[in-house]
């Protein structure tokens, strides 16, 4: 049970690791992601606004929006890491030439340090330009390079009709490419231009880190799940100790209180024997008997539940034929459901399961009487047993009143009695049943039968 127990409270501990795990690996990986798209797509709005500036046209909002994002974010930084920008700055200051502010070339400082961002930033450079037509034809190349990707004819569709279009498209080879197309009409007579830029050295860049994120992963993945099987076994040991002393007790308790019970049984017994039927007494001593044999039985069942909780019941598994067993437990318990006007019925009666007999006779007594004890007169009690697949189906139904979803919830706890059960039940027996199924690998459940009334089913491995 503790072992159960320690695997889930790992599983839960490593949940919970791995999902902060993934969670900052991947928002680590989104933003990178996200930064180097927004990148990307920074660089070709600026590149367009200087293609439209270039040609005389007038600059879109989005457009112009983008060359002063471009400024404010590259500019200081291009220009503070360009030599020739800063001796530019230092003659304009120093010398006496400059009117207007300025330079030694005879350029203003901020178109210097345009100049210089755009000589100097990889992201312009990686960049081609395709002028086409509104056929999709491309009309020059005015690139000093061979464009990864011929022009889009969707893209020219989209921005002919929308304005603007900025999508993802994939070259030859497979790897993408970021196009941003523009609506114009410019001198050179082309209807639309295209800037595109392969985004495969990001994807590399992505790639590595996906790789390291991975290993990183899977190294604490073994590592958390080490520690975290370490810390559920630490958890549970307190519990687990006194679990161990809690079914320690109930044993030997019940070992201990055999031999009295034996020995009140025993002189009580004689005591009656030696009294006259219409002596106060002999009822007196019958009482004692009575609740003796239900004190022994009670011992008798805790101590078979602690020896199921520690795993220590031994069993004879063998292939247990269900035609006979059935047969014989009908047998059985005929007179007793003749007695209560119930009628016993044998369905079908088939398929072989790896049980141990004993102990399955007494699983599917405690079902019988259970069933005999909640069905009434005129009622019928049905046993069958039939093979689905690996496994073999024993079920007992009733017609009795059957029980509430709540009870049904319940009725496997121990010492739980539903409403109605019958006096001098001990709340067991169920539990008993359910504990003997499970330690030889079967199933027990109990479901609302068609009929009304409950039908107990109890799935063994077959032969």
């Amino acid at each position: 049970m503790f072992r159960g127990l320690r695997l889930q409270l790992t599983l839960l501990y490593l949940t919970a690791a791995l999902g902060l795990i993934l969670l900052l690996g991947g928002g680590t990986y989104l933003l990178l992601h996200s930064y180097f798209q927004a990148s990307t797509d920074l660089a070709l709005r600026f590149r367009m606004a200087q293609e439209f500036q270039a040609r005389g046209l007038s600059l879109p909002p989005d457009l112009a929006d983008a060359a002063s994002a471009w400024s404010a974010q590259r500019a200081p930084a291009a220009v503070a890491a360009t030599p020739t920008a800063a001796a530019r700055r230092s003659e304009g200051d120093e010398g006496d030439g400059g009117e207007d502010g300025e330079g030694g070339a005879g350029q203003p400082t901020g178109e210097a340090e345009l100049a210089e961002t755009e000589r100097y930033d990889g992201e312009l450079t990686a960049i081609f330009a395709l002028p086409v037509t509104a056929q999709a034809q491309l009309i020059s190349n005015p690139n000093p390079f061979a464009p990864p990707v011929a022009p889009n004819a969707a893209a020219v569709e989209a921005a002919l009709a929308k304005g603007s279009d900025l999508r993802t498209v994939h070259a030859s080879d497979g790897s993408e490419v970021r196009l941003l197309t523009y609506r114009l009409s410019g001198p050179d007579g082309a209807q639309a231009l295209q800037l595109g830029r392969t985004t495969s050295d990001q994807g590399r860049a992505l790639n590595r880190l996906l790789a390291i994120l991975l290993g990183l992963g899977t190294l604490g993945a073994a590592s958390l799940a080490i520690s975290s099987w370490w810390l559920a076994g630490r958890s549970l040991l307190p519990a687990e100790r006194a679990w161990e002393k809690q079914q320690a007790f109930v044993a030997n308790a019940s070992h201990e209180l055999r031999t009295p019970l034996t020995l009140i049984r025993a002189s009580a017994d004689v005591a009656r024997r030696g009294t006259e039927a219409g002596d106060d007494r002999f009822g007196l001593l019958g009482d004692v008997l009575q609740e003796t044999d239900h004190m022994g039985k009670l011992v008798e069942d805790l101590l078979l539940l602690s020896r199921l909780d520690a795993g220590r019941l031994e069993l004879s598994r063998q292939p247990v034929e269900m035609a006979g067993l059935l047969q014989d437990l009908g047998r059985q318990v005929g007179r007793v459901a003749e007695a209560k006007g119930i009628v016993l019925d044998l369905g079908p009666l088939d398929g072989t399961a790896l049980a141990d007999p004993t102990r399955l006779r007494q699983v599917l007594l405690a079902l019988i009487d259970n069933a005999l004890q909640n069905t009434p007169a005129g009622g019928s009690v049905r046993l069958a047993a039939q093979p689905q697949g690996k496994t073999v189906t024993i079920t007992v139904s009733d017609t009795g009143p059957g029980l509430s979803d709540q009870e049904r919830s319940r009725v496997f706890d121990r010492f739980y009695r539903a409403q109605g059960a019958r006096p001098g039940g001990s709340g067991l027996g169920l539990a008993i049943a359910k504990g003997l199924v499970e330690a030889q690998h079967g199933r027990l459940a109990l479901e609302s039968g068609d009929a009304g009334g409950i039908r107990a089913v109890v799935t063994l491995p077959g032969v």
